[in-house]
């Protein structure tokens, strides 16, 4: 017995096998967002009005740059599997969805690229 409907078995569509992951790996990071973001908030609040000194002295500890490093990577990585789902489901023209899913991908990777690199090069003090 086939679930699939009988013009589903004649054009070969079907399911990609990815929904599954991408739905766990979105609310996954979500759930991840909390807490990180709870933390990042309460940084930057406890940062207002620090001179620069300060500002290394707390990012050169490691547990609060490890902290901020994955609150980096989780919103990036939770931004791009969101955009990804709008960009799927409003974009009808097959070229400009790939364009712009792969353009996402750059996107969010190169925002936490630089995120990283720039707390890491704060947090080494340089």
């Amino acid at each position: 017995m086939s679930f699939r409907t009988p013009l589903s078995r004649v054009t070969g569509l079907g399911s990609a096998k990815e929904g599954t992951q991408h739905f766990w790996v979105q609310r996954m990071s979500a759930v991840a967002n909390v807490p990180l973001m709870l933390f990042f908030v309460w940084l930057v609040i406890s940062l207002i009005g620090a001179d620069r000194a300060e500002m290394l002295a707390i990012f050169s500890n490691p547990f609060i740059a490890a902290a901020t490093i994955l609150m980096i990577v989780s919103a990036t990585v939770h931004m791009r599997l969101g955009l990804q789902v709008v960009i799927e489901d409003y974009v009808q023209d097959h070229s400009i969805k790939l364009l712009l899913v792969l353009l996402n991908y750059f996107f969010s990777y190169g925002v936490a690229a630089v995120a990283v690199v720039s707390l890491l090069k704060l947090s080494f003090g340089s």
